[in-house]
């Protein structure tokens, strides 16, 4: 059984197929072509540089594609990378499927649409809930597929449902803790804050960036979608529900260097916020803690600050 990526150790010889998710052609400082990849597989992503690349491998090694990988586990920075000795596309025979080398939401698709349904009927404002529906109805398998981001967290197929989802299960039992909060306000921000990444995204599998996702941004994309499903059913625009719905989802970023048009200034809008950061934290730290040794510290996080975490050593309760 081949091995997975995240199994291997450093100065370990790599020997497996792997997911190319991203290939980036770059040039070195004397002008010498290379590619910057990203391998993937069930374990997670490695990235390693294929110097000196000729036109064929240019071509033929883009995103989406399987091969056969060999070469030397190390590091950079304090981040694992592959040091390359040959890729290969795969042969007849060998690995084809893509969906066999991608990370999934542990959550079945039909699980978390059963959720989002549940989720959905809890919104009895009207202005709010047809616009969930109207939007959903549009975007519904998107979402249930999507990853969540390119990288950082919940960079996984169905990584979009589960995080919102999730939020959306923080927003319901936030909303019993602290009942001035308005729920309905707070799931329908939940369920659609991240919406626009079906448009920002490509998809599933070796995710890119489309054109309007890097020079729009998921945050406008989805505000756009809110607007034009509230004109389809005819809402009027200076309506104060559609105005608070939108003000959440455009501020759920926190602050304005990190995407956000205006920082949260209804109470909604700041826990969505904060819930938002809960949910990517936690996920990140787990997801590099589950590949780190007990007694060490993990690699570092490039989204909670480039720091390094410890995995305390696990201890007998029957002992304490």
């Amino acid at each position: 059984m081949t091995k997975l990526l995240a199994n291997y150790q450093d100065s370990e010889h790599v020997d497996s197929f792997a997911l190319i998710k991203s290939a980036d052609v770059r040039l070195t400082k004397n002008g010498k072509t290379y590619i910057g990849l990203v391998f993937s597989d069930r374990s997670g992503d490695l990235p390693g540089n294929l110097w000196d690349a000729t036109e064929d491998q240019i071509a033929r090694l883009i995103p989406g594609k399987i091969v056969k990988l060999q070469g030397v586990r190390g590091s950079y920075h304090d981040q694992p990378q592959v040091q390359i000795t040959s890729v290969r596309l795969t042969d007849s025979g060998e690995p084809e499927n893509p969906s066999d080398f991608m990370v999934h939401a542990p959550i079945k698709e039909s699980d978390m649409n059963d959720a989002l349904n549940d989720y959905i009927l809890l919104i009895v404002n009207p202005t709010w809930n047809r616009l969930v529906r109207r939007l959903f109805t549009q975007y519904h398998d998107a979402f249930l597929r999507y990853p969540a981001a390119k990288s950082n967290h919940h960079a996984f197929a169905g990584g979009l449902a589960f995080h919102s989802l999730s939020i959306a299960k923080l927003a319901q039992s936030v909303s019993k803790q602290y009942p001035q909060l308005n729920q309905e306000l707070l799931i329908a921000g939940a369920l659609l804050h991240d919406l626009g990444k079906t448009i920002e995204l490509s998809g599933p599998v070796a995710t890119q960036y489309t054109l309007s996702g890097n020079l729009i941004g998921h945050i406008t994309l989805i505000d756009e979608q809110i607007v034009l499903a509230a004109q389809e059913l005819k809402f009027d625009l200076q309506d104060e529900d559609l105005i608070l719905l939108r003000h959440v989802v455009l501020s759920h970023h926190g602050i304005l260097e990190y995407g956000s048009p205006v920082r949260p200034v209804v109470m909604e809008a700041e826990v969505l916020h904060q819930l938002d950061e809960l949910d990517a934290g936690i996920q990140m730290m787990t997801g590099v803690l589950e590949k780190t040794a007990e007694g060490s510290f993990s690699d570092r996080v490039f989204g909670l600050d480039n720091r390094k975490f410890y995995k305390p050593e696990s201890r007998d309760q029957t002992t304490l």
